[in-house]
């Protein structure tokens, strides 16, 4: 590989390594998938696998991306995905706010999470209203104020202040399916599927006064959302009910980081779409662009091809994939990647000249249908374009990855091997 590429785009596909599944005759989504351009890139290029965090570490997508963007957080404390989405969403806050990442729930009347994603299908207004009414309604034994907003779907950010105490982000989820490492959330596996009891994870006054908040508010959401107008509507439209918030990855402060061009002497921007992305973006410094709808795949390349005549390197985000992969949707997944691979590399293939251009493909974790859940299974890395000596790879898929001449990397060193690579720079 030759250096001095002027340009690089750099492409993580969300959630896009599996695992062999029944319903695609024992392939994965990407084998069975029908992708000429991935295909005709990587026939132009070389491939290699990469673990995005760590062996036996399945990593939730914010410290995932931050790792392939070359930030493992070794050195600075961990803030949390819910101050990277609340930063991404605008939302205004002091060190010593507690705030945690949330999904809507359903729950049963004993209590059994039968839906972390309350199906999936909720409106804004749908969400706007409940949180207006927990707003008004909920109560604490602390002098607590409390400030929910919606995101995308299913996703919500909650965030505790407390006029006279510094709230602390050492406490445990309350969604059973993601614990915390050092700061880090981490997919599990697990069989109790009710809402988990915060518990303080240090001694002292504040840790115990979050604690006791998120479990006064856990409870008092499943109360108040029991019977409210907006669920009565969704179950009576055959829909599933908003019926509990799942609290995840708390924070209390923001980290001071290197921002990304200091770190490699090279101009970043992005397109990104969803909060925790706009949030890693703010945190780095890159300039970012939002590339509309999370399907609007066309309109995404052409904000990446206006974006790198500007910038040196690109970083691109694209959702699809992971949702069908926690939905266990395995031919859903395969077409996702089959119009991603037609409307995106399709656009850019079209408009660009990539003998002038360094692509990076890859995935920020696998979500493999068979589990519904992020995993540390290892997910092709594809190198084409400028300055790329290509190996005998034709196909983006998990198994050619691992034979390729790129051989076995990690999420923190496919940017400076980049950088060293294709722009000369050490």
């Amino acid at each position: 590989m030759s250096p001095g590429s002027s340009k690089a785009i750099y492409v993580l596909l969300d959630g896009v390594g599996d695992l062999p599944h029944p319903s695609l005759g024992g392939l994965t989504p990407l084998e069975a998938a029908r992708t000429p351009y991935l295909d005709q890139l990587t026939s132009n290029g070389c491939l290699g696998s990469v673990v995005s965090v760590g062996k036996g570490i399945a990593p939730q997508s914010d410290i995932a991306v931050f790792n392939m963007l070359g930030y493992d957080f070794k050195d600075v404390g961990y803030p949390g995905r819910g101050i990277i989405e609340a930063l991404g969403m605008g939302i205004e806050f002091k060190n010593g706010d507690l705030v945690l990442r949330g999904n809507f729930a359903t729950i049963d009347k004993d209590g059994n999470i039968t839906d972390r994603r309350a199906g999936r299908i909720i409106e804004h207004d749908e969400a706007l209203e409940i949180c207006s009414t927990l707003e008004e309604s909920l109560k604490f034994t602390r002098n607590i104020d409390i400030t929910l907003k919606p995101s995308i779907g299913h996703r919500i950010i909650v965030k505790f202040s407390d006029p006279s105490l510094q709230l602390s982000s050492k406490v445990s989820n309350t969604d059973p399916a993601y614990d915390r490492v050092d700061g880090i959330g981490i997919a599990k596996d697990s069989t109790n599927m009710k809402i988990q009891e915060c518990v303080p994870e240090e001694e002292g006054e504040s840790a115990a006064a979050s604690a006791q908040a998120i479990n006064e508010f856990g409870r008092q959401v499943v109360q108040i959302l029991a019977n409210h107008p907006v669920n009565r509507l969704r179950i009576g439209k055959g829909l599933k009910p908003m019926n509990a918030i799942l609290l995840r990855d708390s924070g209390n402060h923001l980290p001071s980081i290197e921002p990304i061009s200091t770190r490699y002497g090279l101009k970043f921007g992005s397109v990104v779409d969803m909060p925790v992305e706009v949030g890693i973006s703010k945190i780095l410094g890159i300039d970012f662009t939002t590339g509309g709808d999370i399907n609007a795949y066309q309109e995404k390349a052409r904000k990446c091809l206006d974006q790198i005549r500007k910038y040196d390197i690109v970083y691109v985000h694209i959702k699809g994939p992971d949702e069908f992969g926690h939905d266990g949707d395995a031919n859903g997944k395969k077409m996702s990647i089959e119009h991603i691979d037609d409307l995106f590399f399709g656009t850019l293939l079209e408009n660009m000249d990539v003998s002038k251009t360094m692509l990076i493909v890859s995935g920020d974790h696998s979500t493999p249908c068979i589990r519904k859940a992020h995993t540390d299974d290892p997910i092709p890395v594809l190198f084409t374009g400028a300055g790329v000596e290509k190996d005998w790879s034709k196909r983006f898929t998990e198994k050619e990855s691992l034979r390729g001449s790129r051989g076995s990397m990690r999420g923190v060193e496919i940017l400076p091997f980049v950088r060293k690579s294709f722009f000369g720079r050490l």
